[in-house]
């Protein structure tokens, strides 16, 4: 059975391009069929013209850099504001001239159609959390870079590290090294100095985060991930902040949501699949990515694993003991049918955003 179309229930429908320093704005009154067009400056003077339309409003913007400040504030004034996913929004095949008024007046037409698919707009707290969380990320990706560099340096000079990288030993015996060139001794303490500088960043990171972990109101989703193998507390509560409401999301629809089904083009009787579809989430795909390989070994209970399942509910300990049963199980089915191991890796990665969303949506509640 179709669904049915959605309902417009308010009289103004209008849309916003948004940008740094400027708003372009088209409205449509559905009664009158008058139509409002204006290019204001961000913040009061959106809020004072919208006031000025026949109400009820509803307003629609495409979710970019700006962030979600200006979907909460006009929710908080009682305006219906919705917030589109920039890559599912319809457009004509043939449309060539784009500027900031069409765009306004395309986001107006789709949101009284109800052609265009909403994200979740976080709460302030949600959105910090979620900076947060990415600028520890950045912070890795810093991290890896400044150390290839450094490395890079001491290999152009034959100079090669006989032991294991960046461990405490390895940073003494990097601390050790003396050029009697000027320049390159200049130029291995600026590089040495950004991986120290760089580590004392993400320690202060990982500490915030840790204690955002501890105590706050994710508490409880990240001690029920964590039931699962391959998500430590970093990783728990950045799935928590990234993905907001699980129950949004089935155990099918969690893995397209991040990009980790096989892309699709198919015609007739022929059907083509092909790499994953990479859409959604990519920092989330990553760290799912990465926990997946964990399942390889064997299941045991260690001592790290038994601390963190023991601060969540018998439910979620329940349920995580199954899900790391059931995916190395798989892994072990993969290897046995000598799949190629980037293949199964997705593989795992994408059931287990599904046992992920299982555990996030129990009721702990007794």
């Amino acid at each position: 059975m179709c669904g049915e179309a959605p309902v417009f229930t308010e009289r103004t429908s209008v849309g916003l391009d948004v940008h740094a320093r400027s708003v372009a704005a088209h409205g449509m009154d559905e009664v009158t069929g008058e139509v409002f067009a204006a290019s204001l400056a961000p913040g009061a003077e959106v809020h004072d013209w919208l006031g000025k339309l026949p109400g009820p409003v509803a307003v629609l913007y495409e979710a970019g850099p700006t962030g979600f400040g200006l979907a909460r504030e006009l929710r908080a004034a009682g305006i219906r504001c919705e917030v589109a996913a920039p890559s599912k929004l319809q457009r004509p095949a043939g449309d060539r001239v784009k500027n900031d008024a069409r765009d306004a007046e395309h986001l107006c037409r789709l949101l009284r159609l109800g052609e265009y698919t909403p994200v979740t707009v976080p709460d302030a707290a949600t959105e910090s959390a979620r900076d947060l969380v990415r600028a520890r990320e950045d912070c890795r990706k810093d991290l890896m870079r400044s150390r290839h560099r450094l490395s890079k340096l001491l290999l152009r000079q034959q100079i090669v590290y006989d032991g294991n990288a960046w461990t405490g030993a390895h940073r003494d015996w990097l601390a050790r090294q003396r050029f009697d060139d000027a320049n390159l001794q200049v130029t291995f303490d600026e590089y040495l100095d950004q991986v120290l500088s760089t580590l004392a960043r993400r320690d202060r990171l990982d500490a915030r985060i840790e204690q955002l972990a501890a105590d706050s109101a994710w508490t409880p989703m990240v001690r029920r991930l964590c039931c699962l193998r391959g998500i430590s507390t970093l990783t728990g509560f950045a799935l928590a902040v990234e993905i907001g409401d699980w129950t949004r999301f089935d155990g099918n629809s969690i893995g397209a949501y991040l990009g980790l089904v096989p892309s699709e083009h198919s015609s007739g009787r022929s059907r083509m699949t092909g790499p994953i579809t990479r859409t959604g989430n990519a920092h989330v795909r990553r760290l799912l990515i990465e926990a997946a390989l964990h399942h390889m070994r064997p299941y045991r209970k260690g001592k790290v694993l038994r601390a963190r399942q023991d601060l969540a509910s018998p439910a979620a300990r329940a349920r995580g003991d199954a899900g790391n049963r059931r995916l190395h199980a798989r892994w072990a089915g993969f290897q046995a049918r000598k799949k190629r191991h980037h293949v199964a890796t997705v593989a795992i990665a994408r059931e287990l955003a599904g046992w992920c969303w299982s555990i996030a949506v129990i009721d702990d509640q007794p």
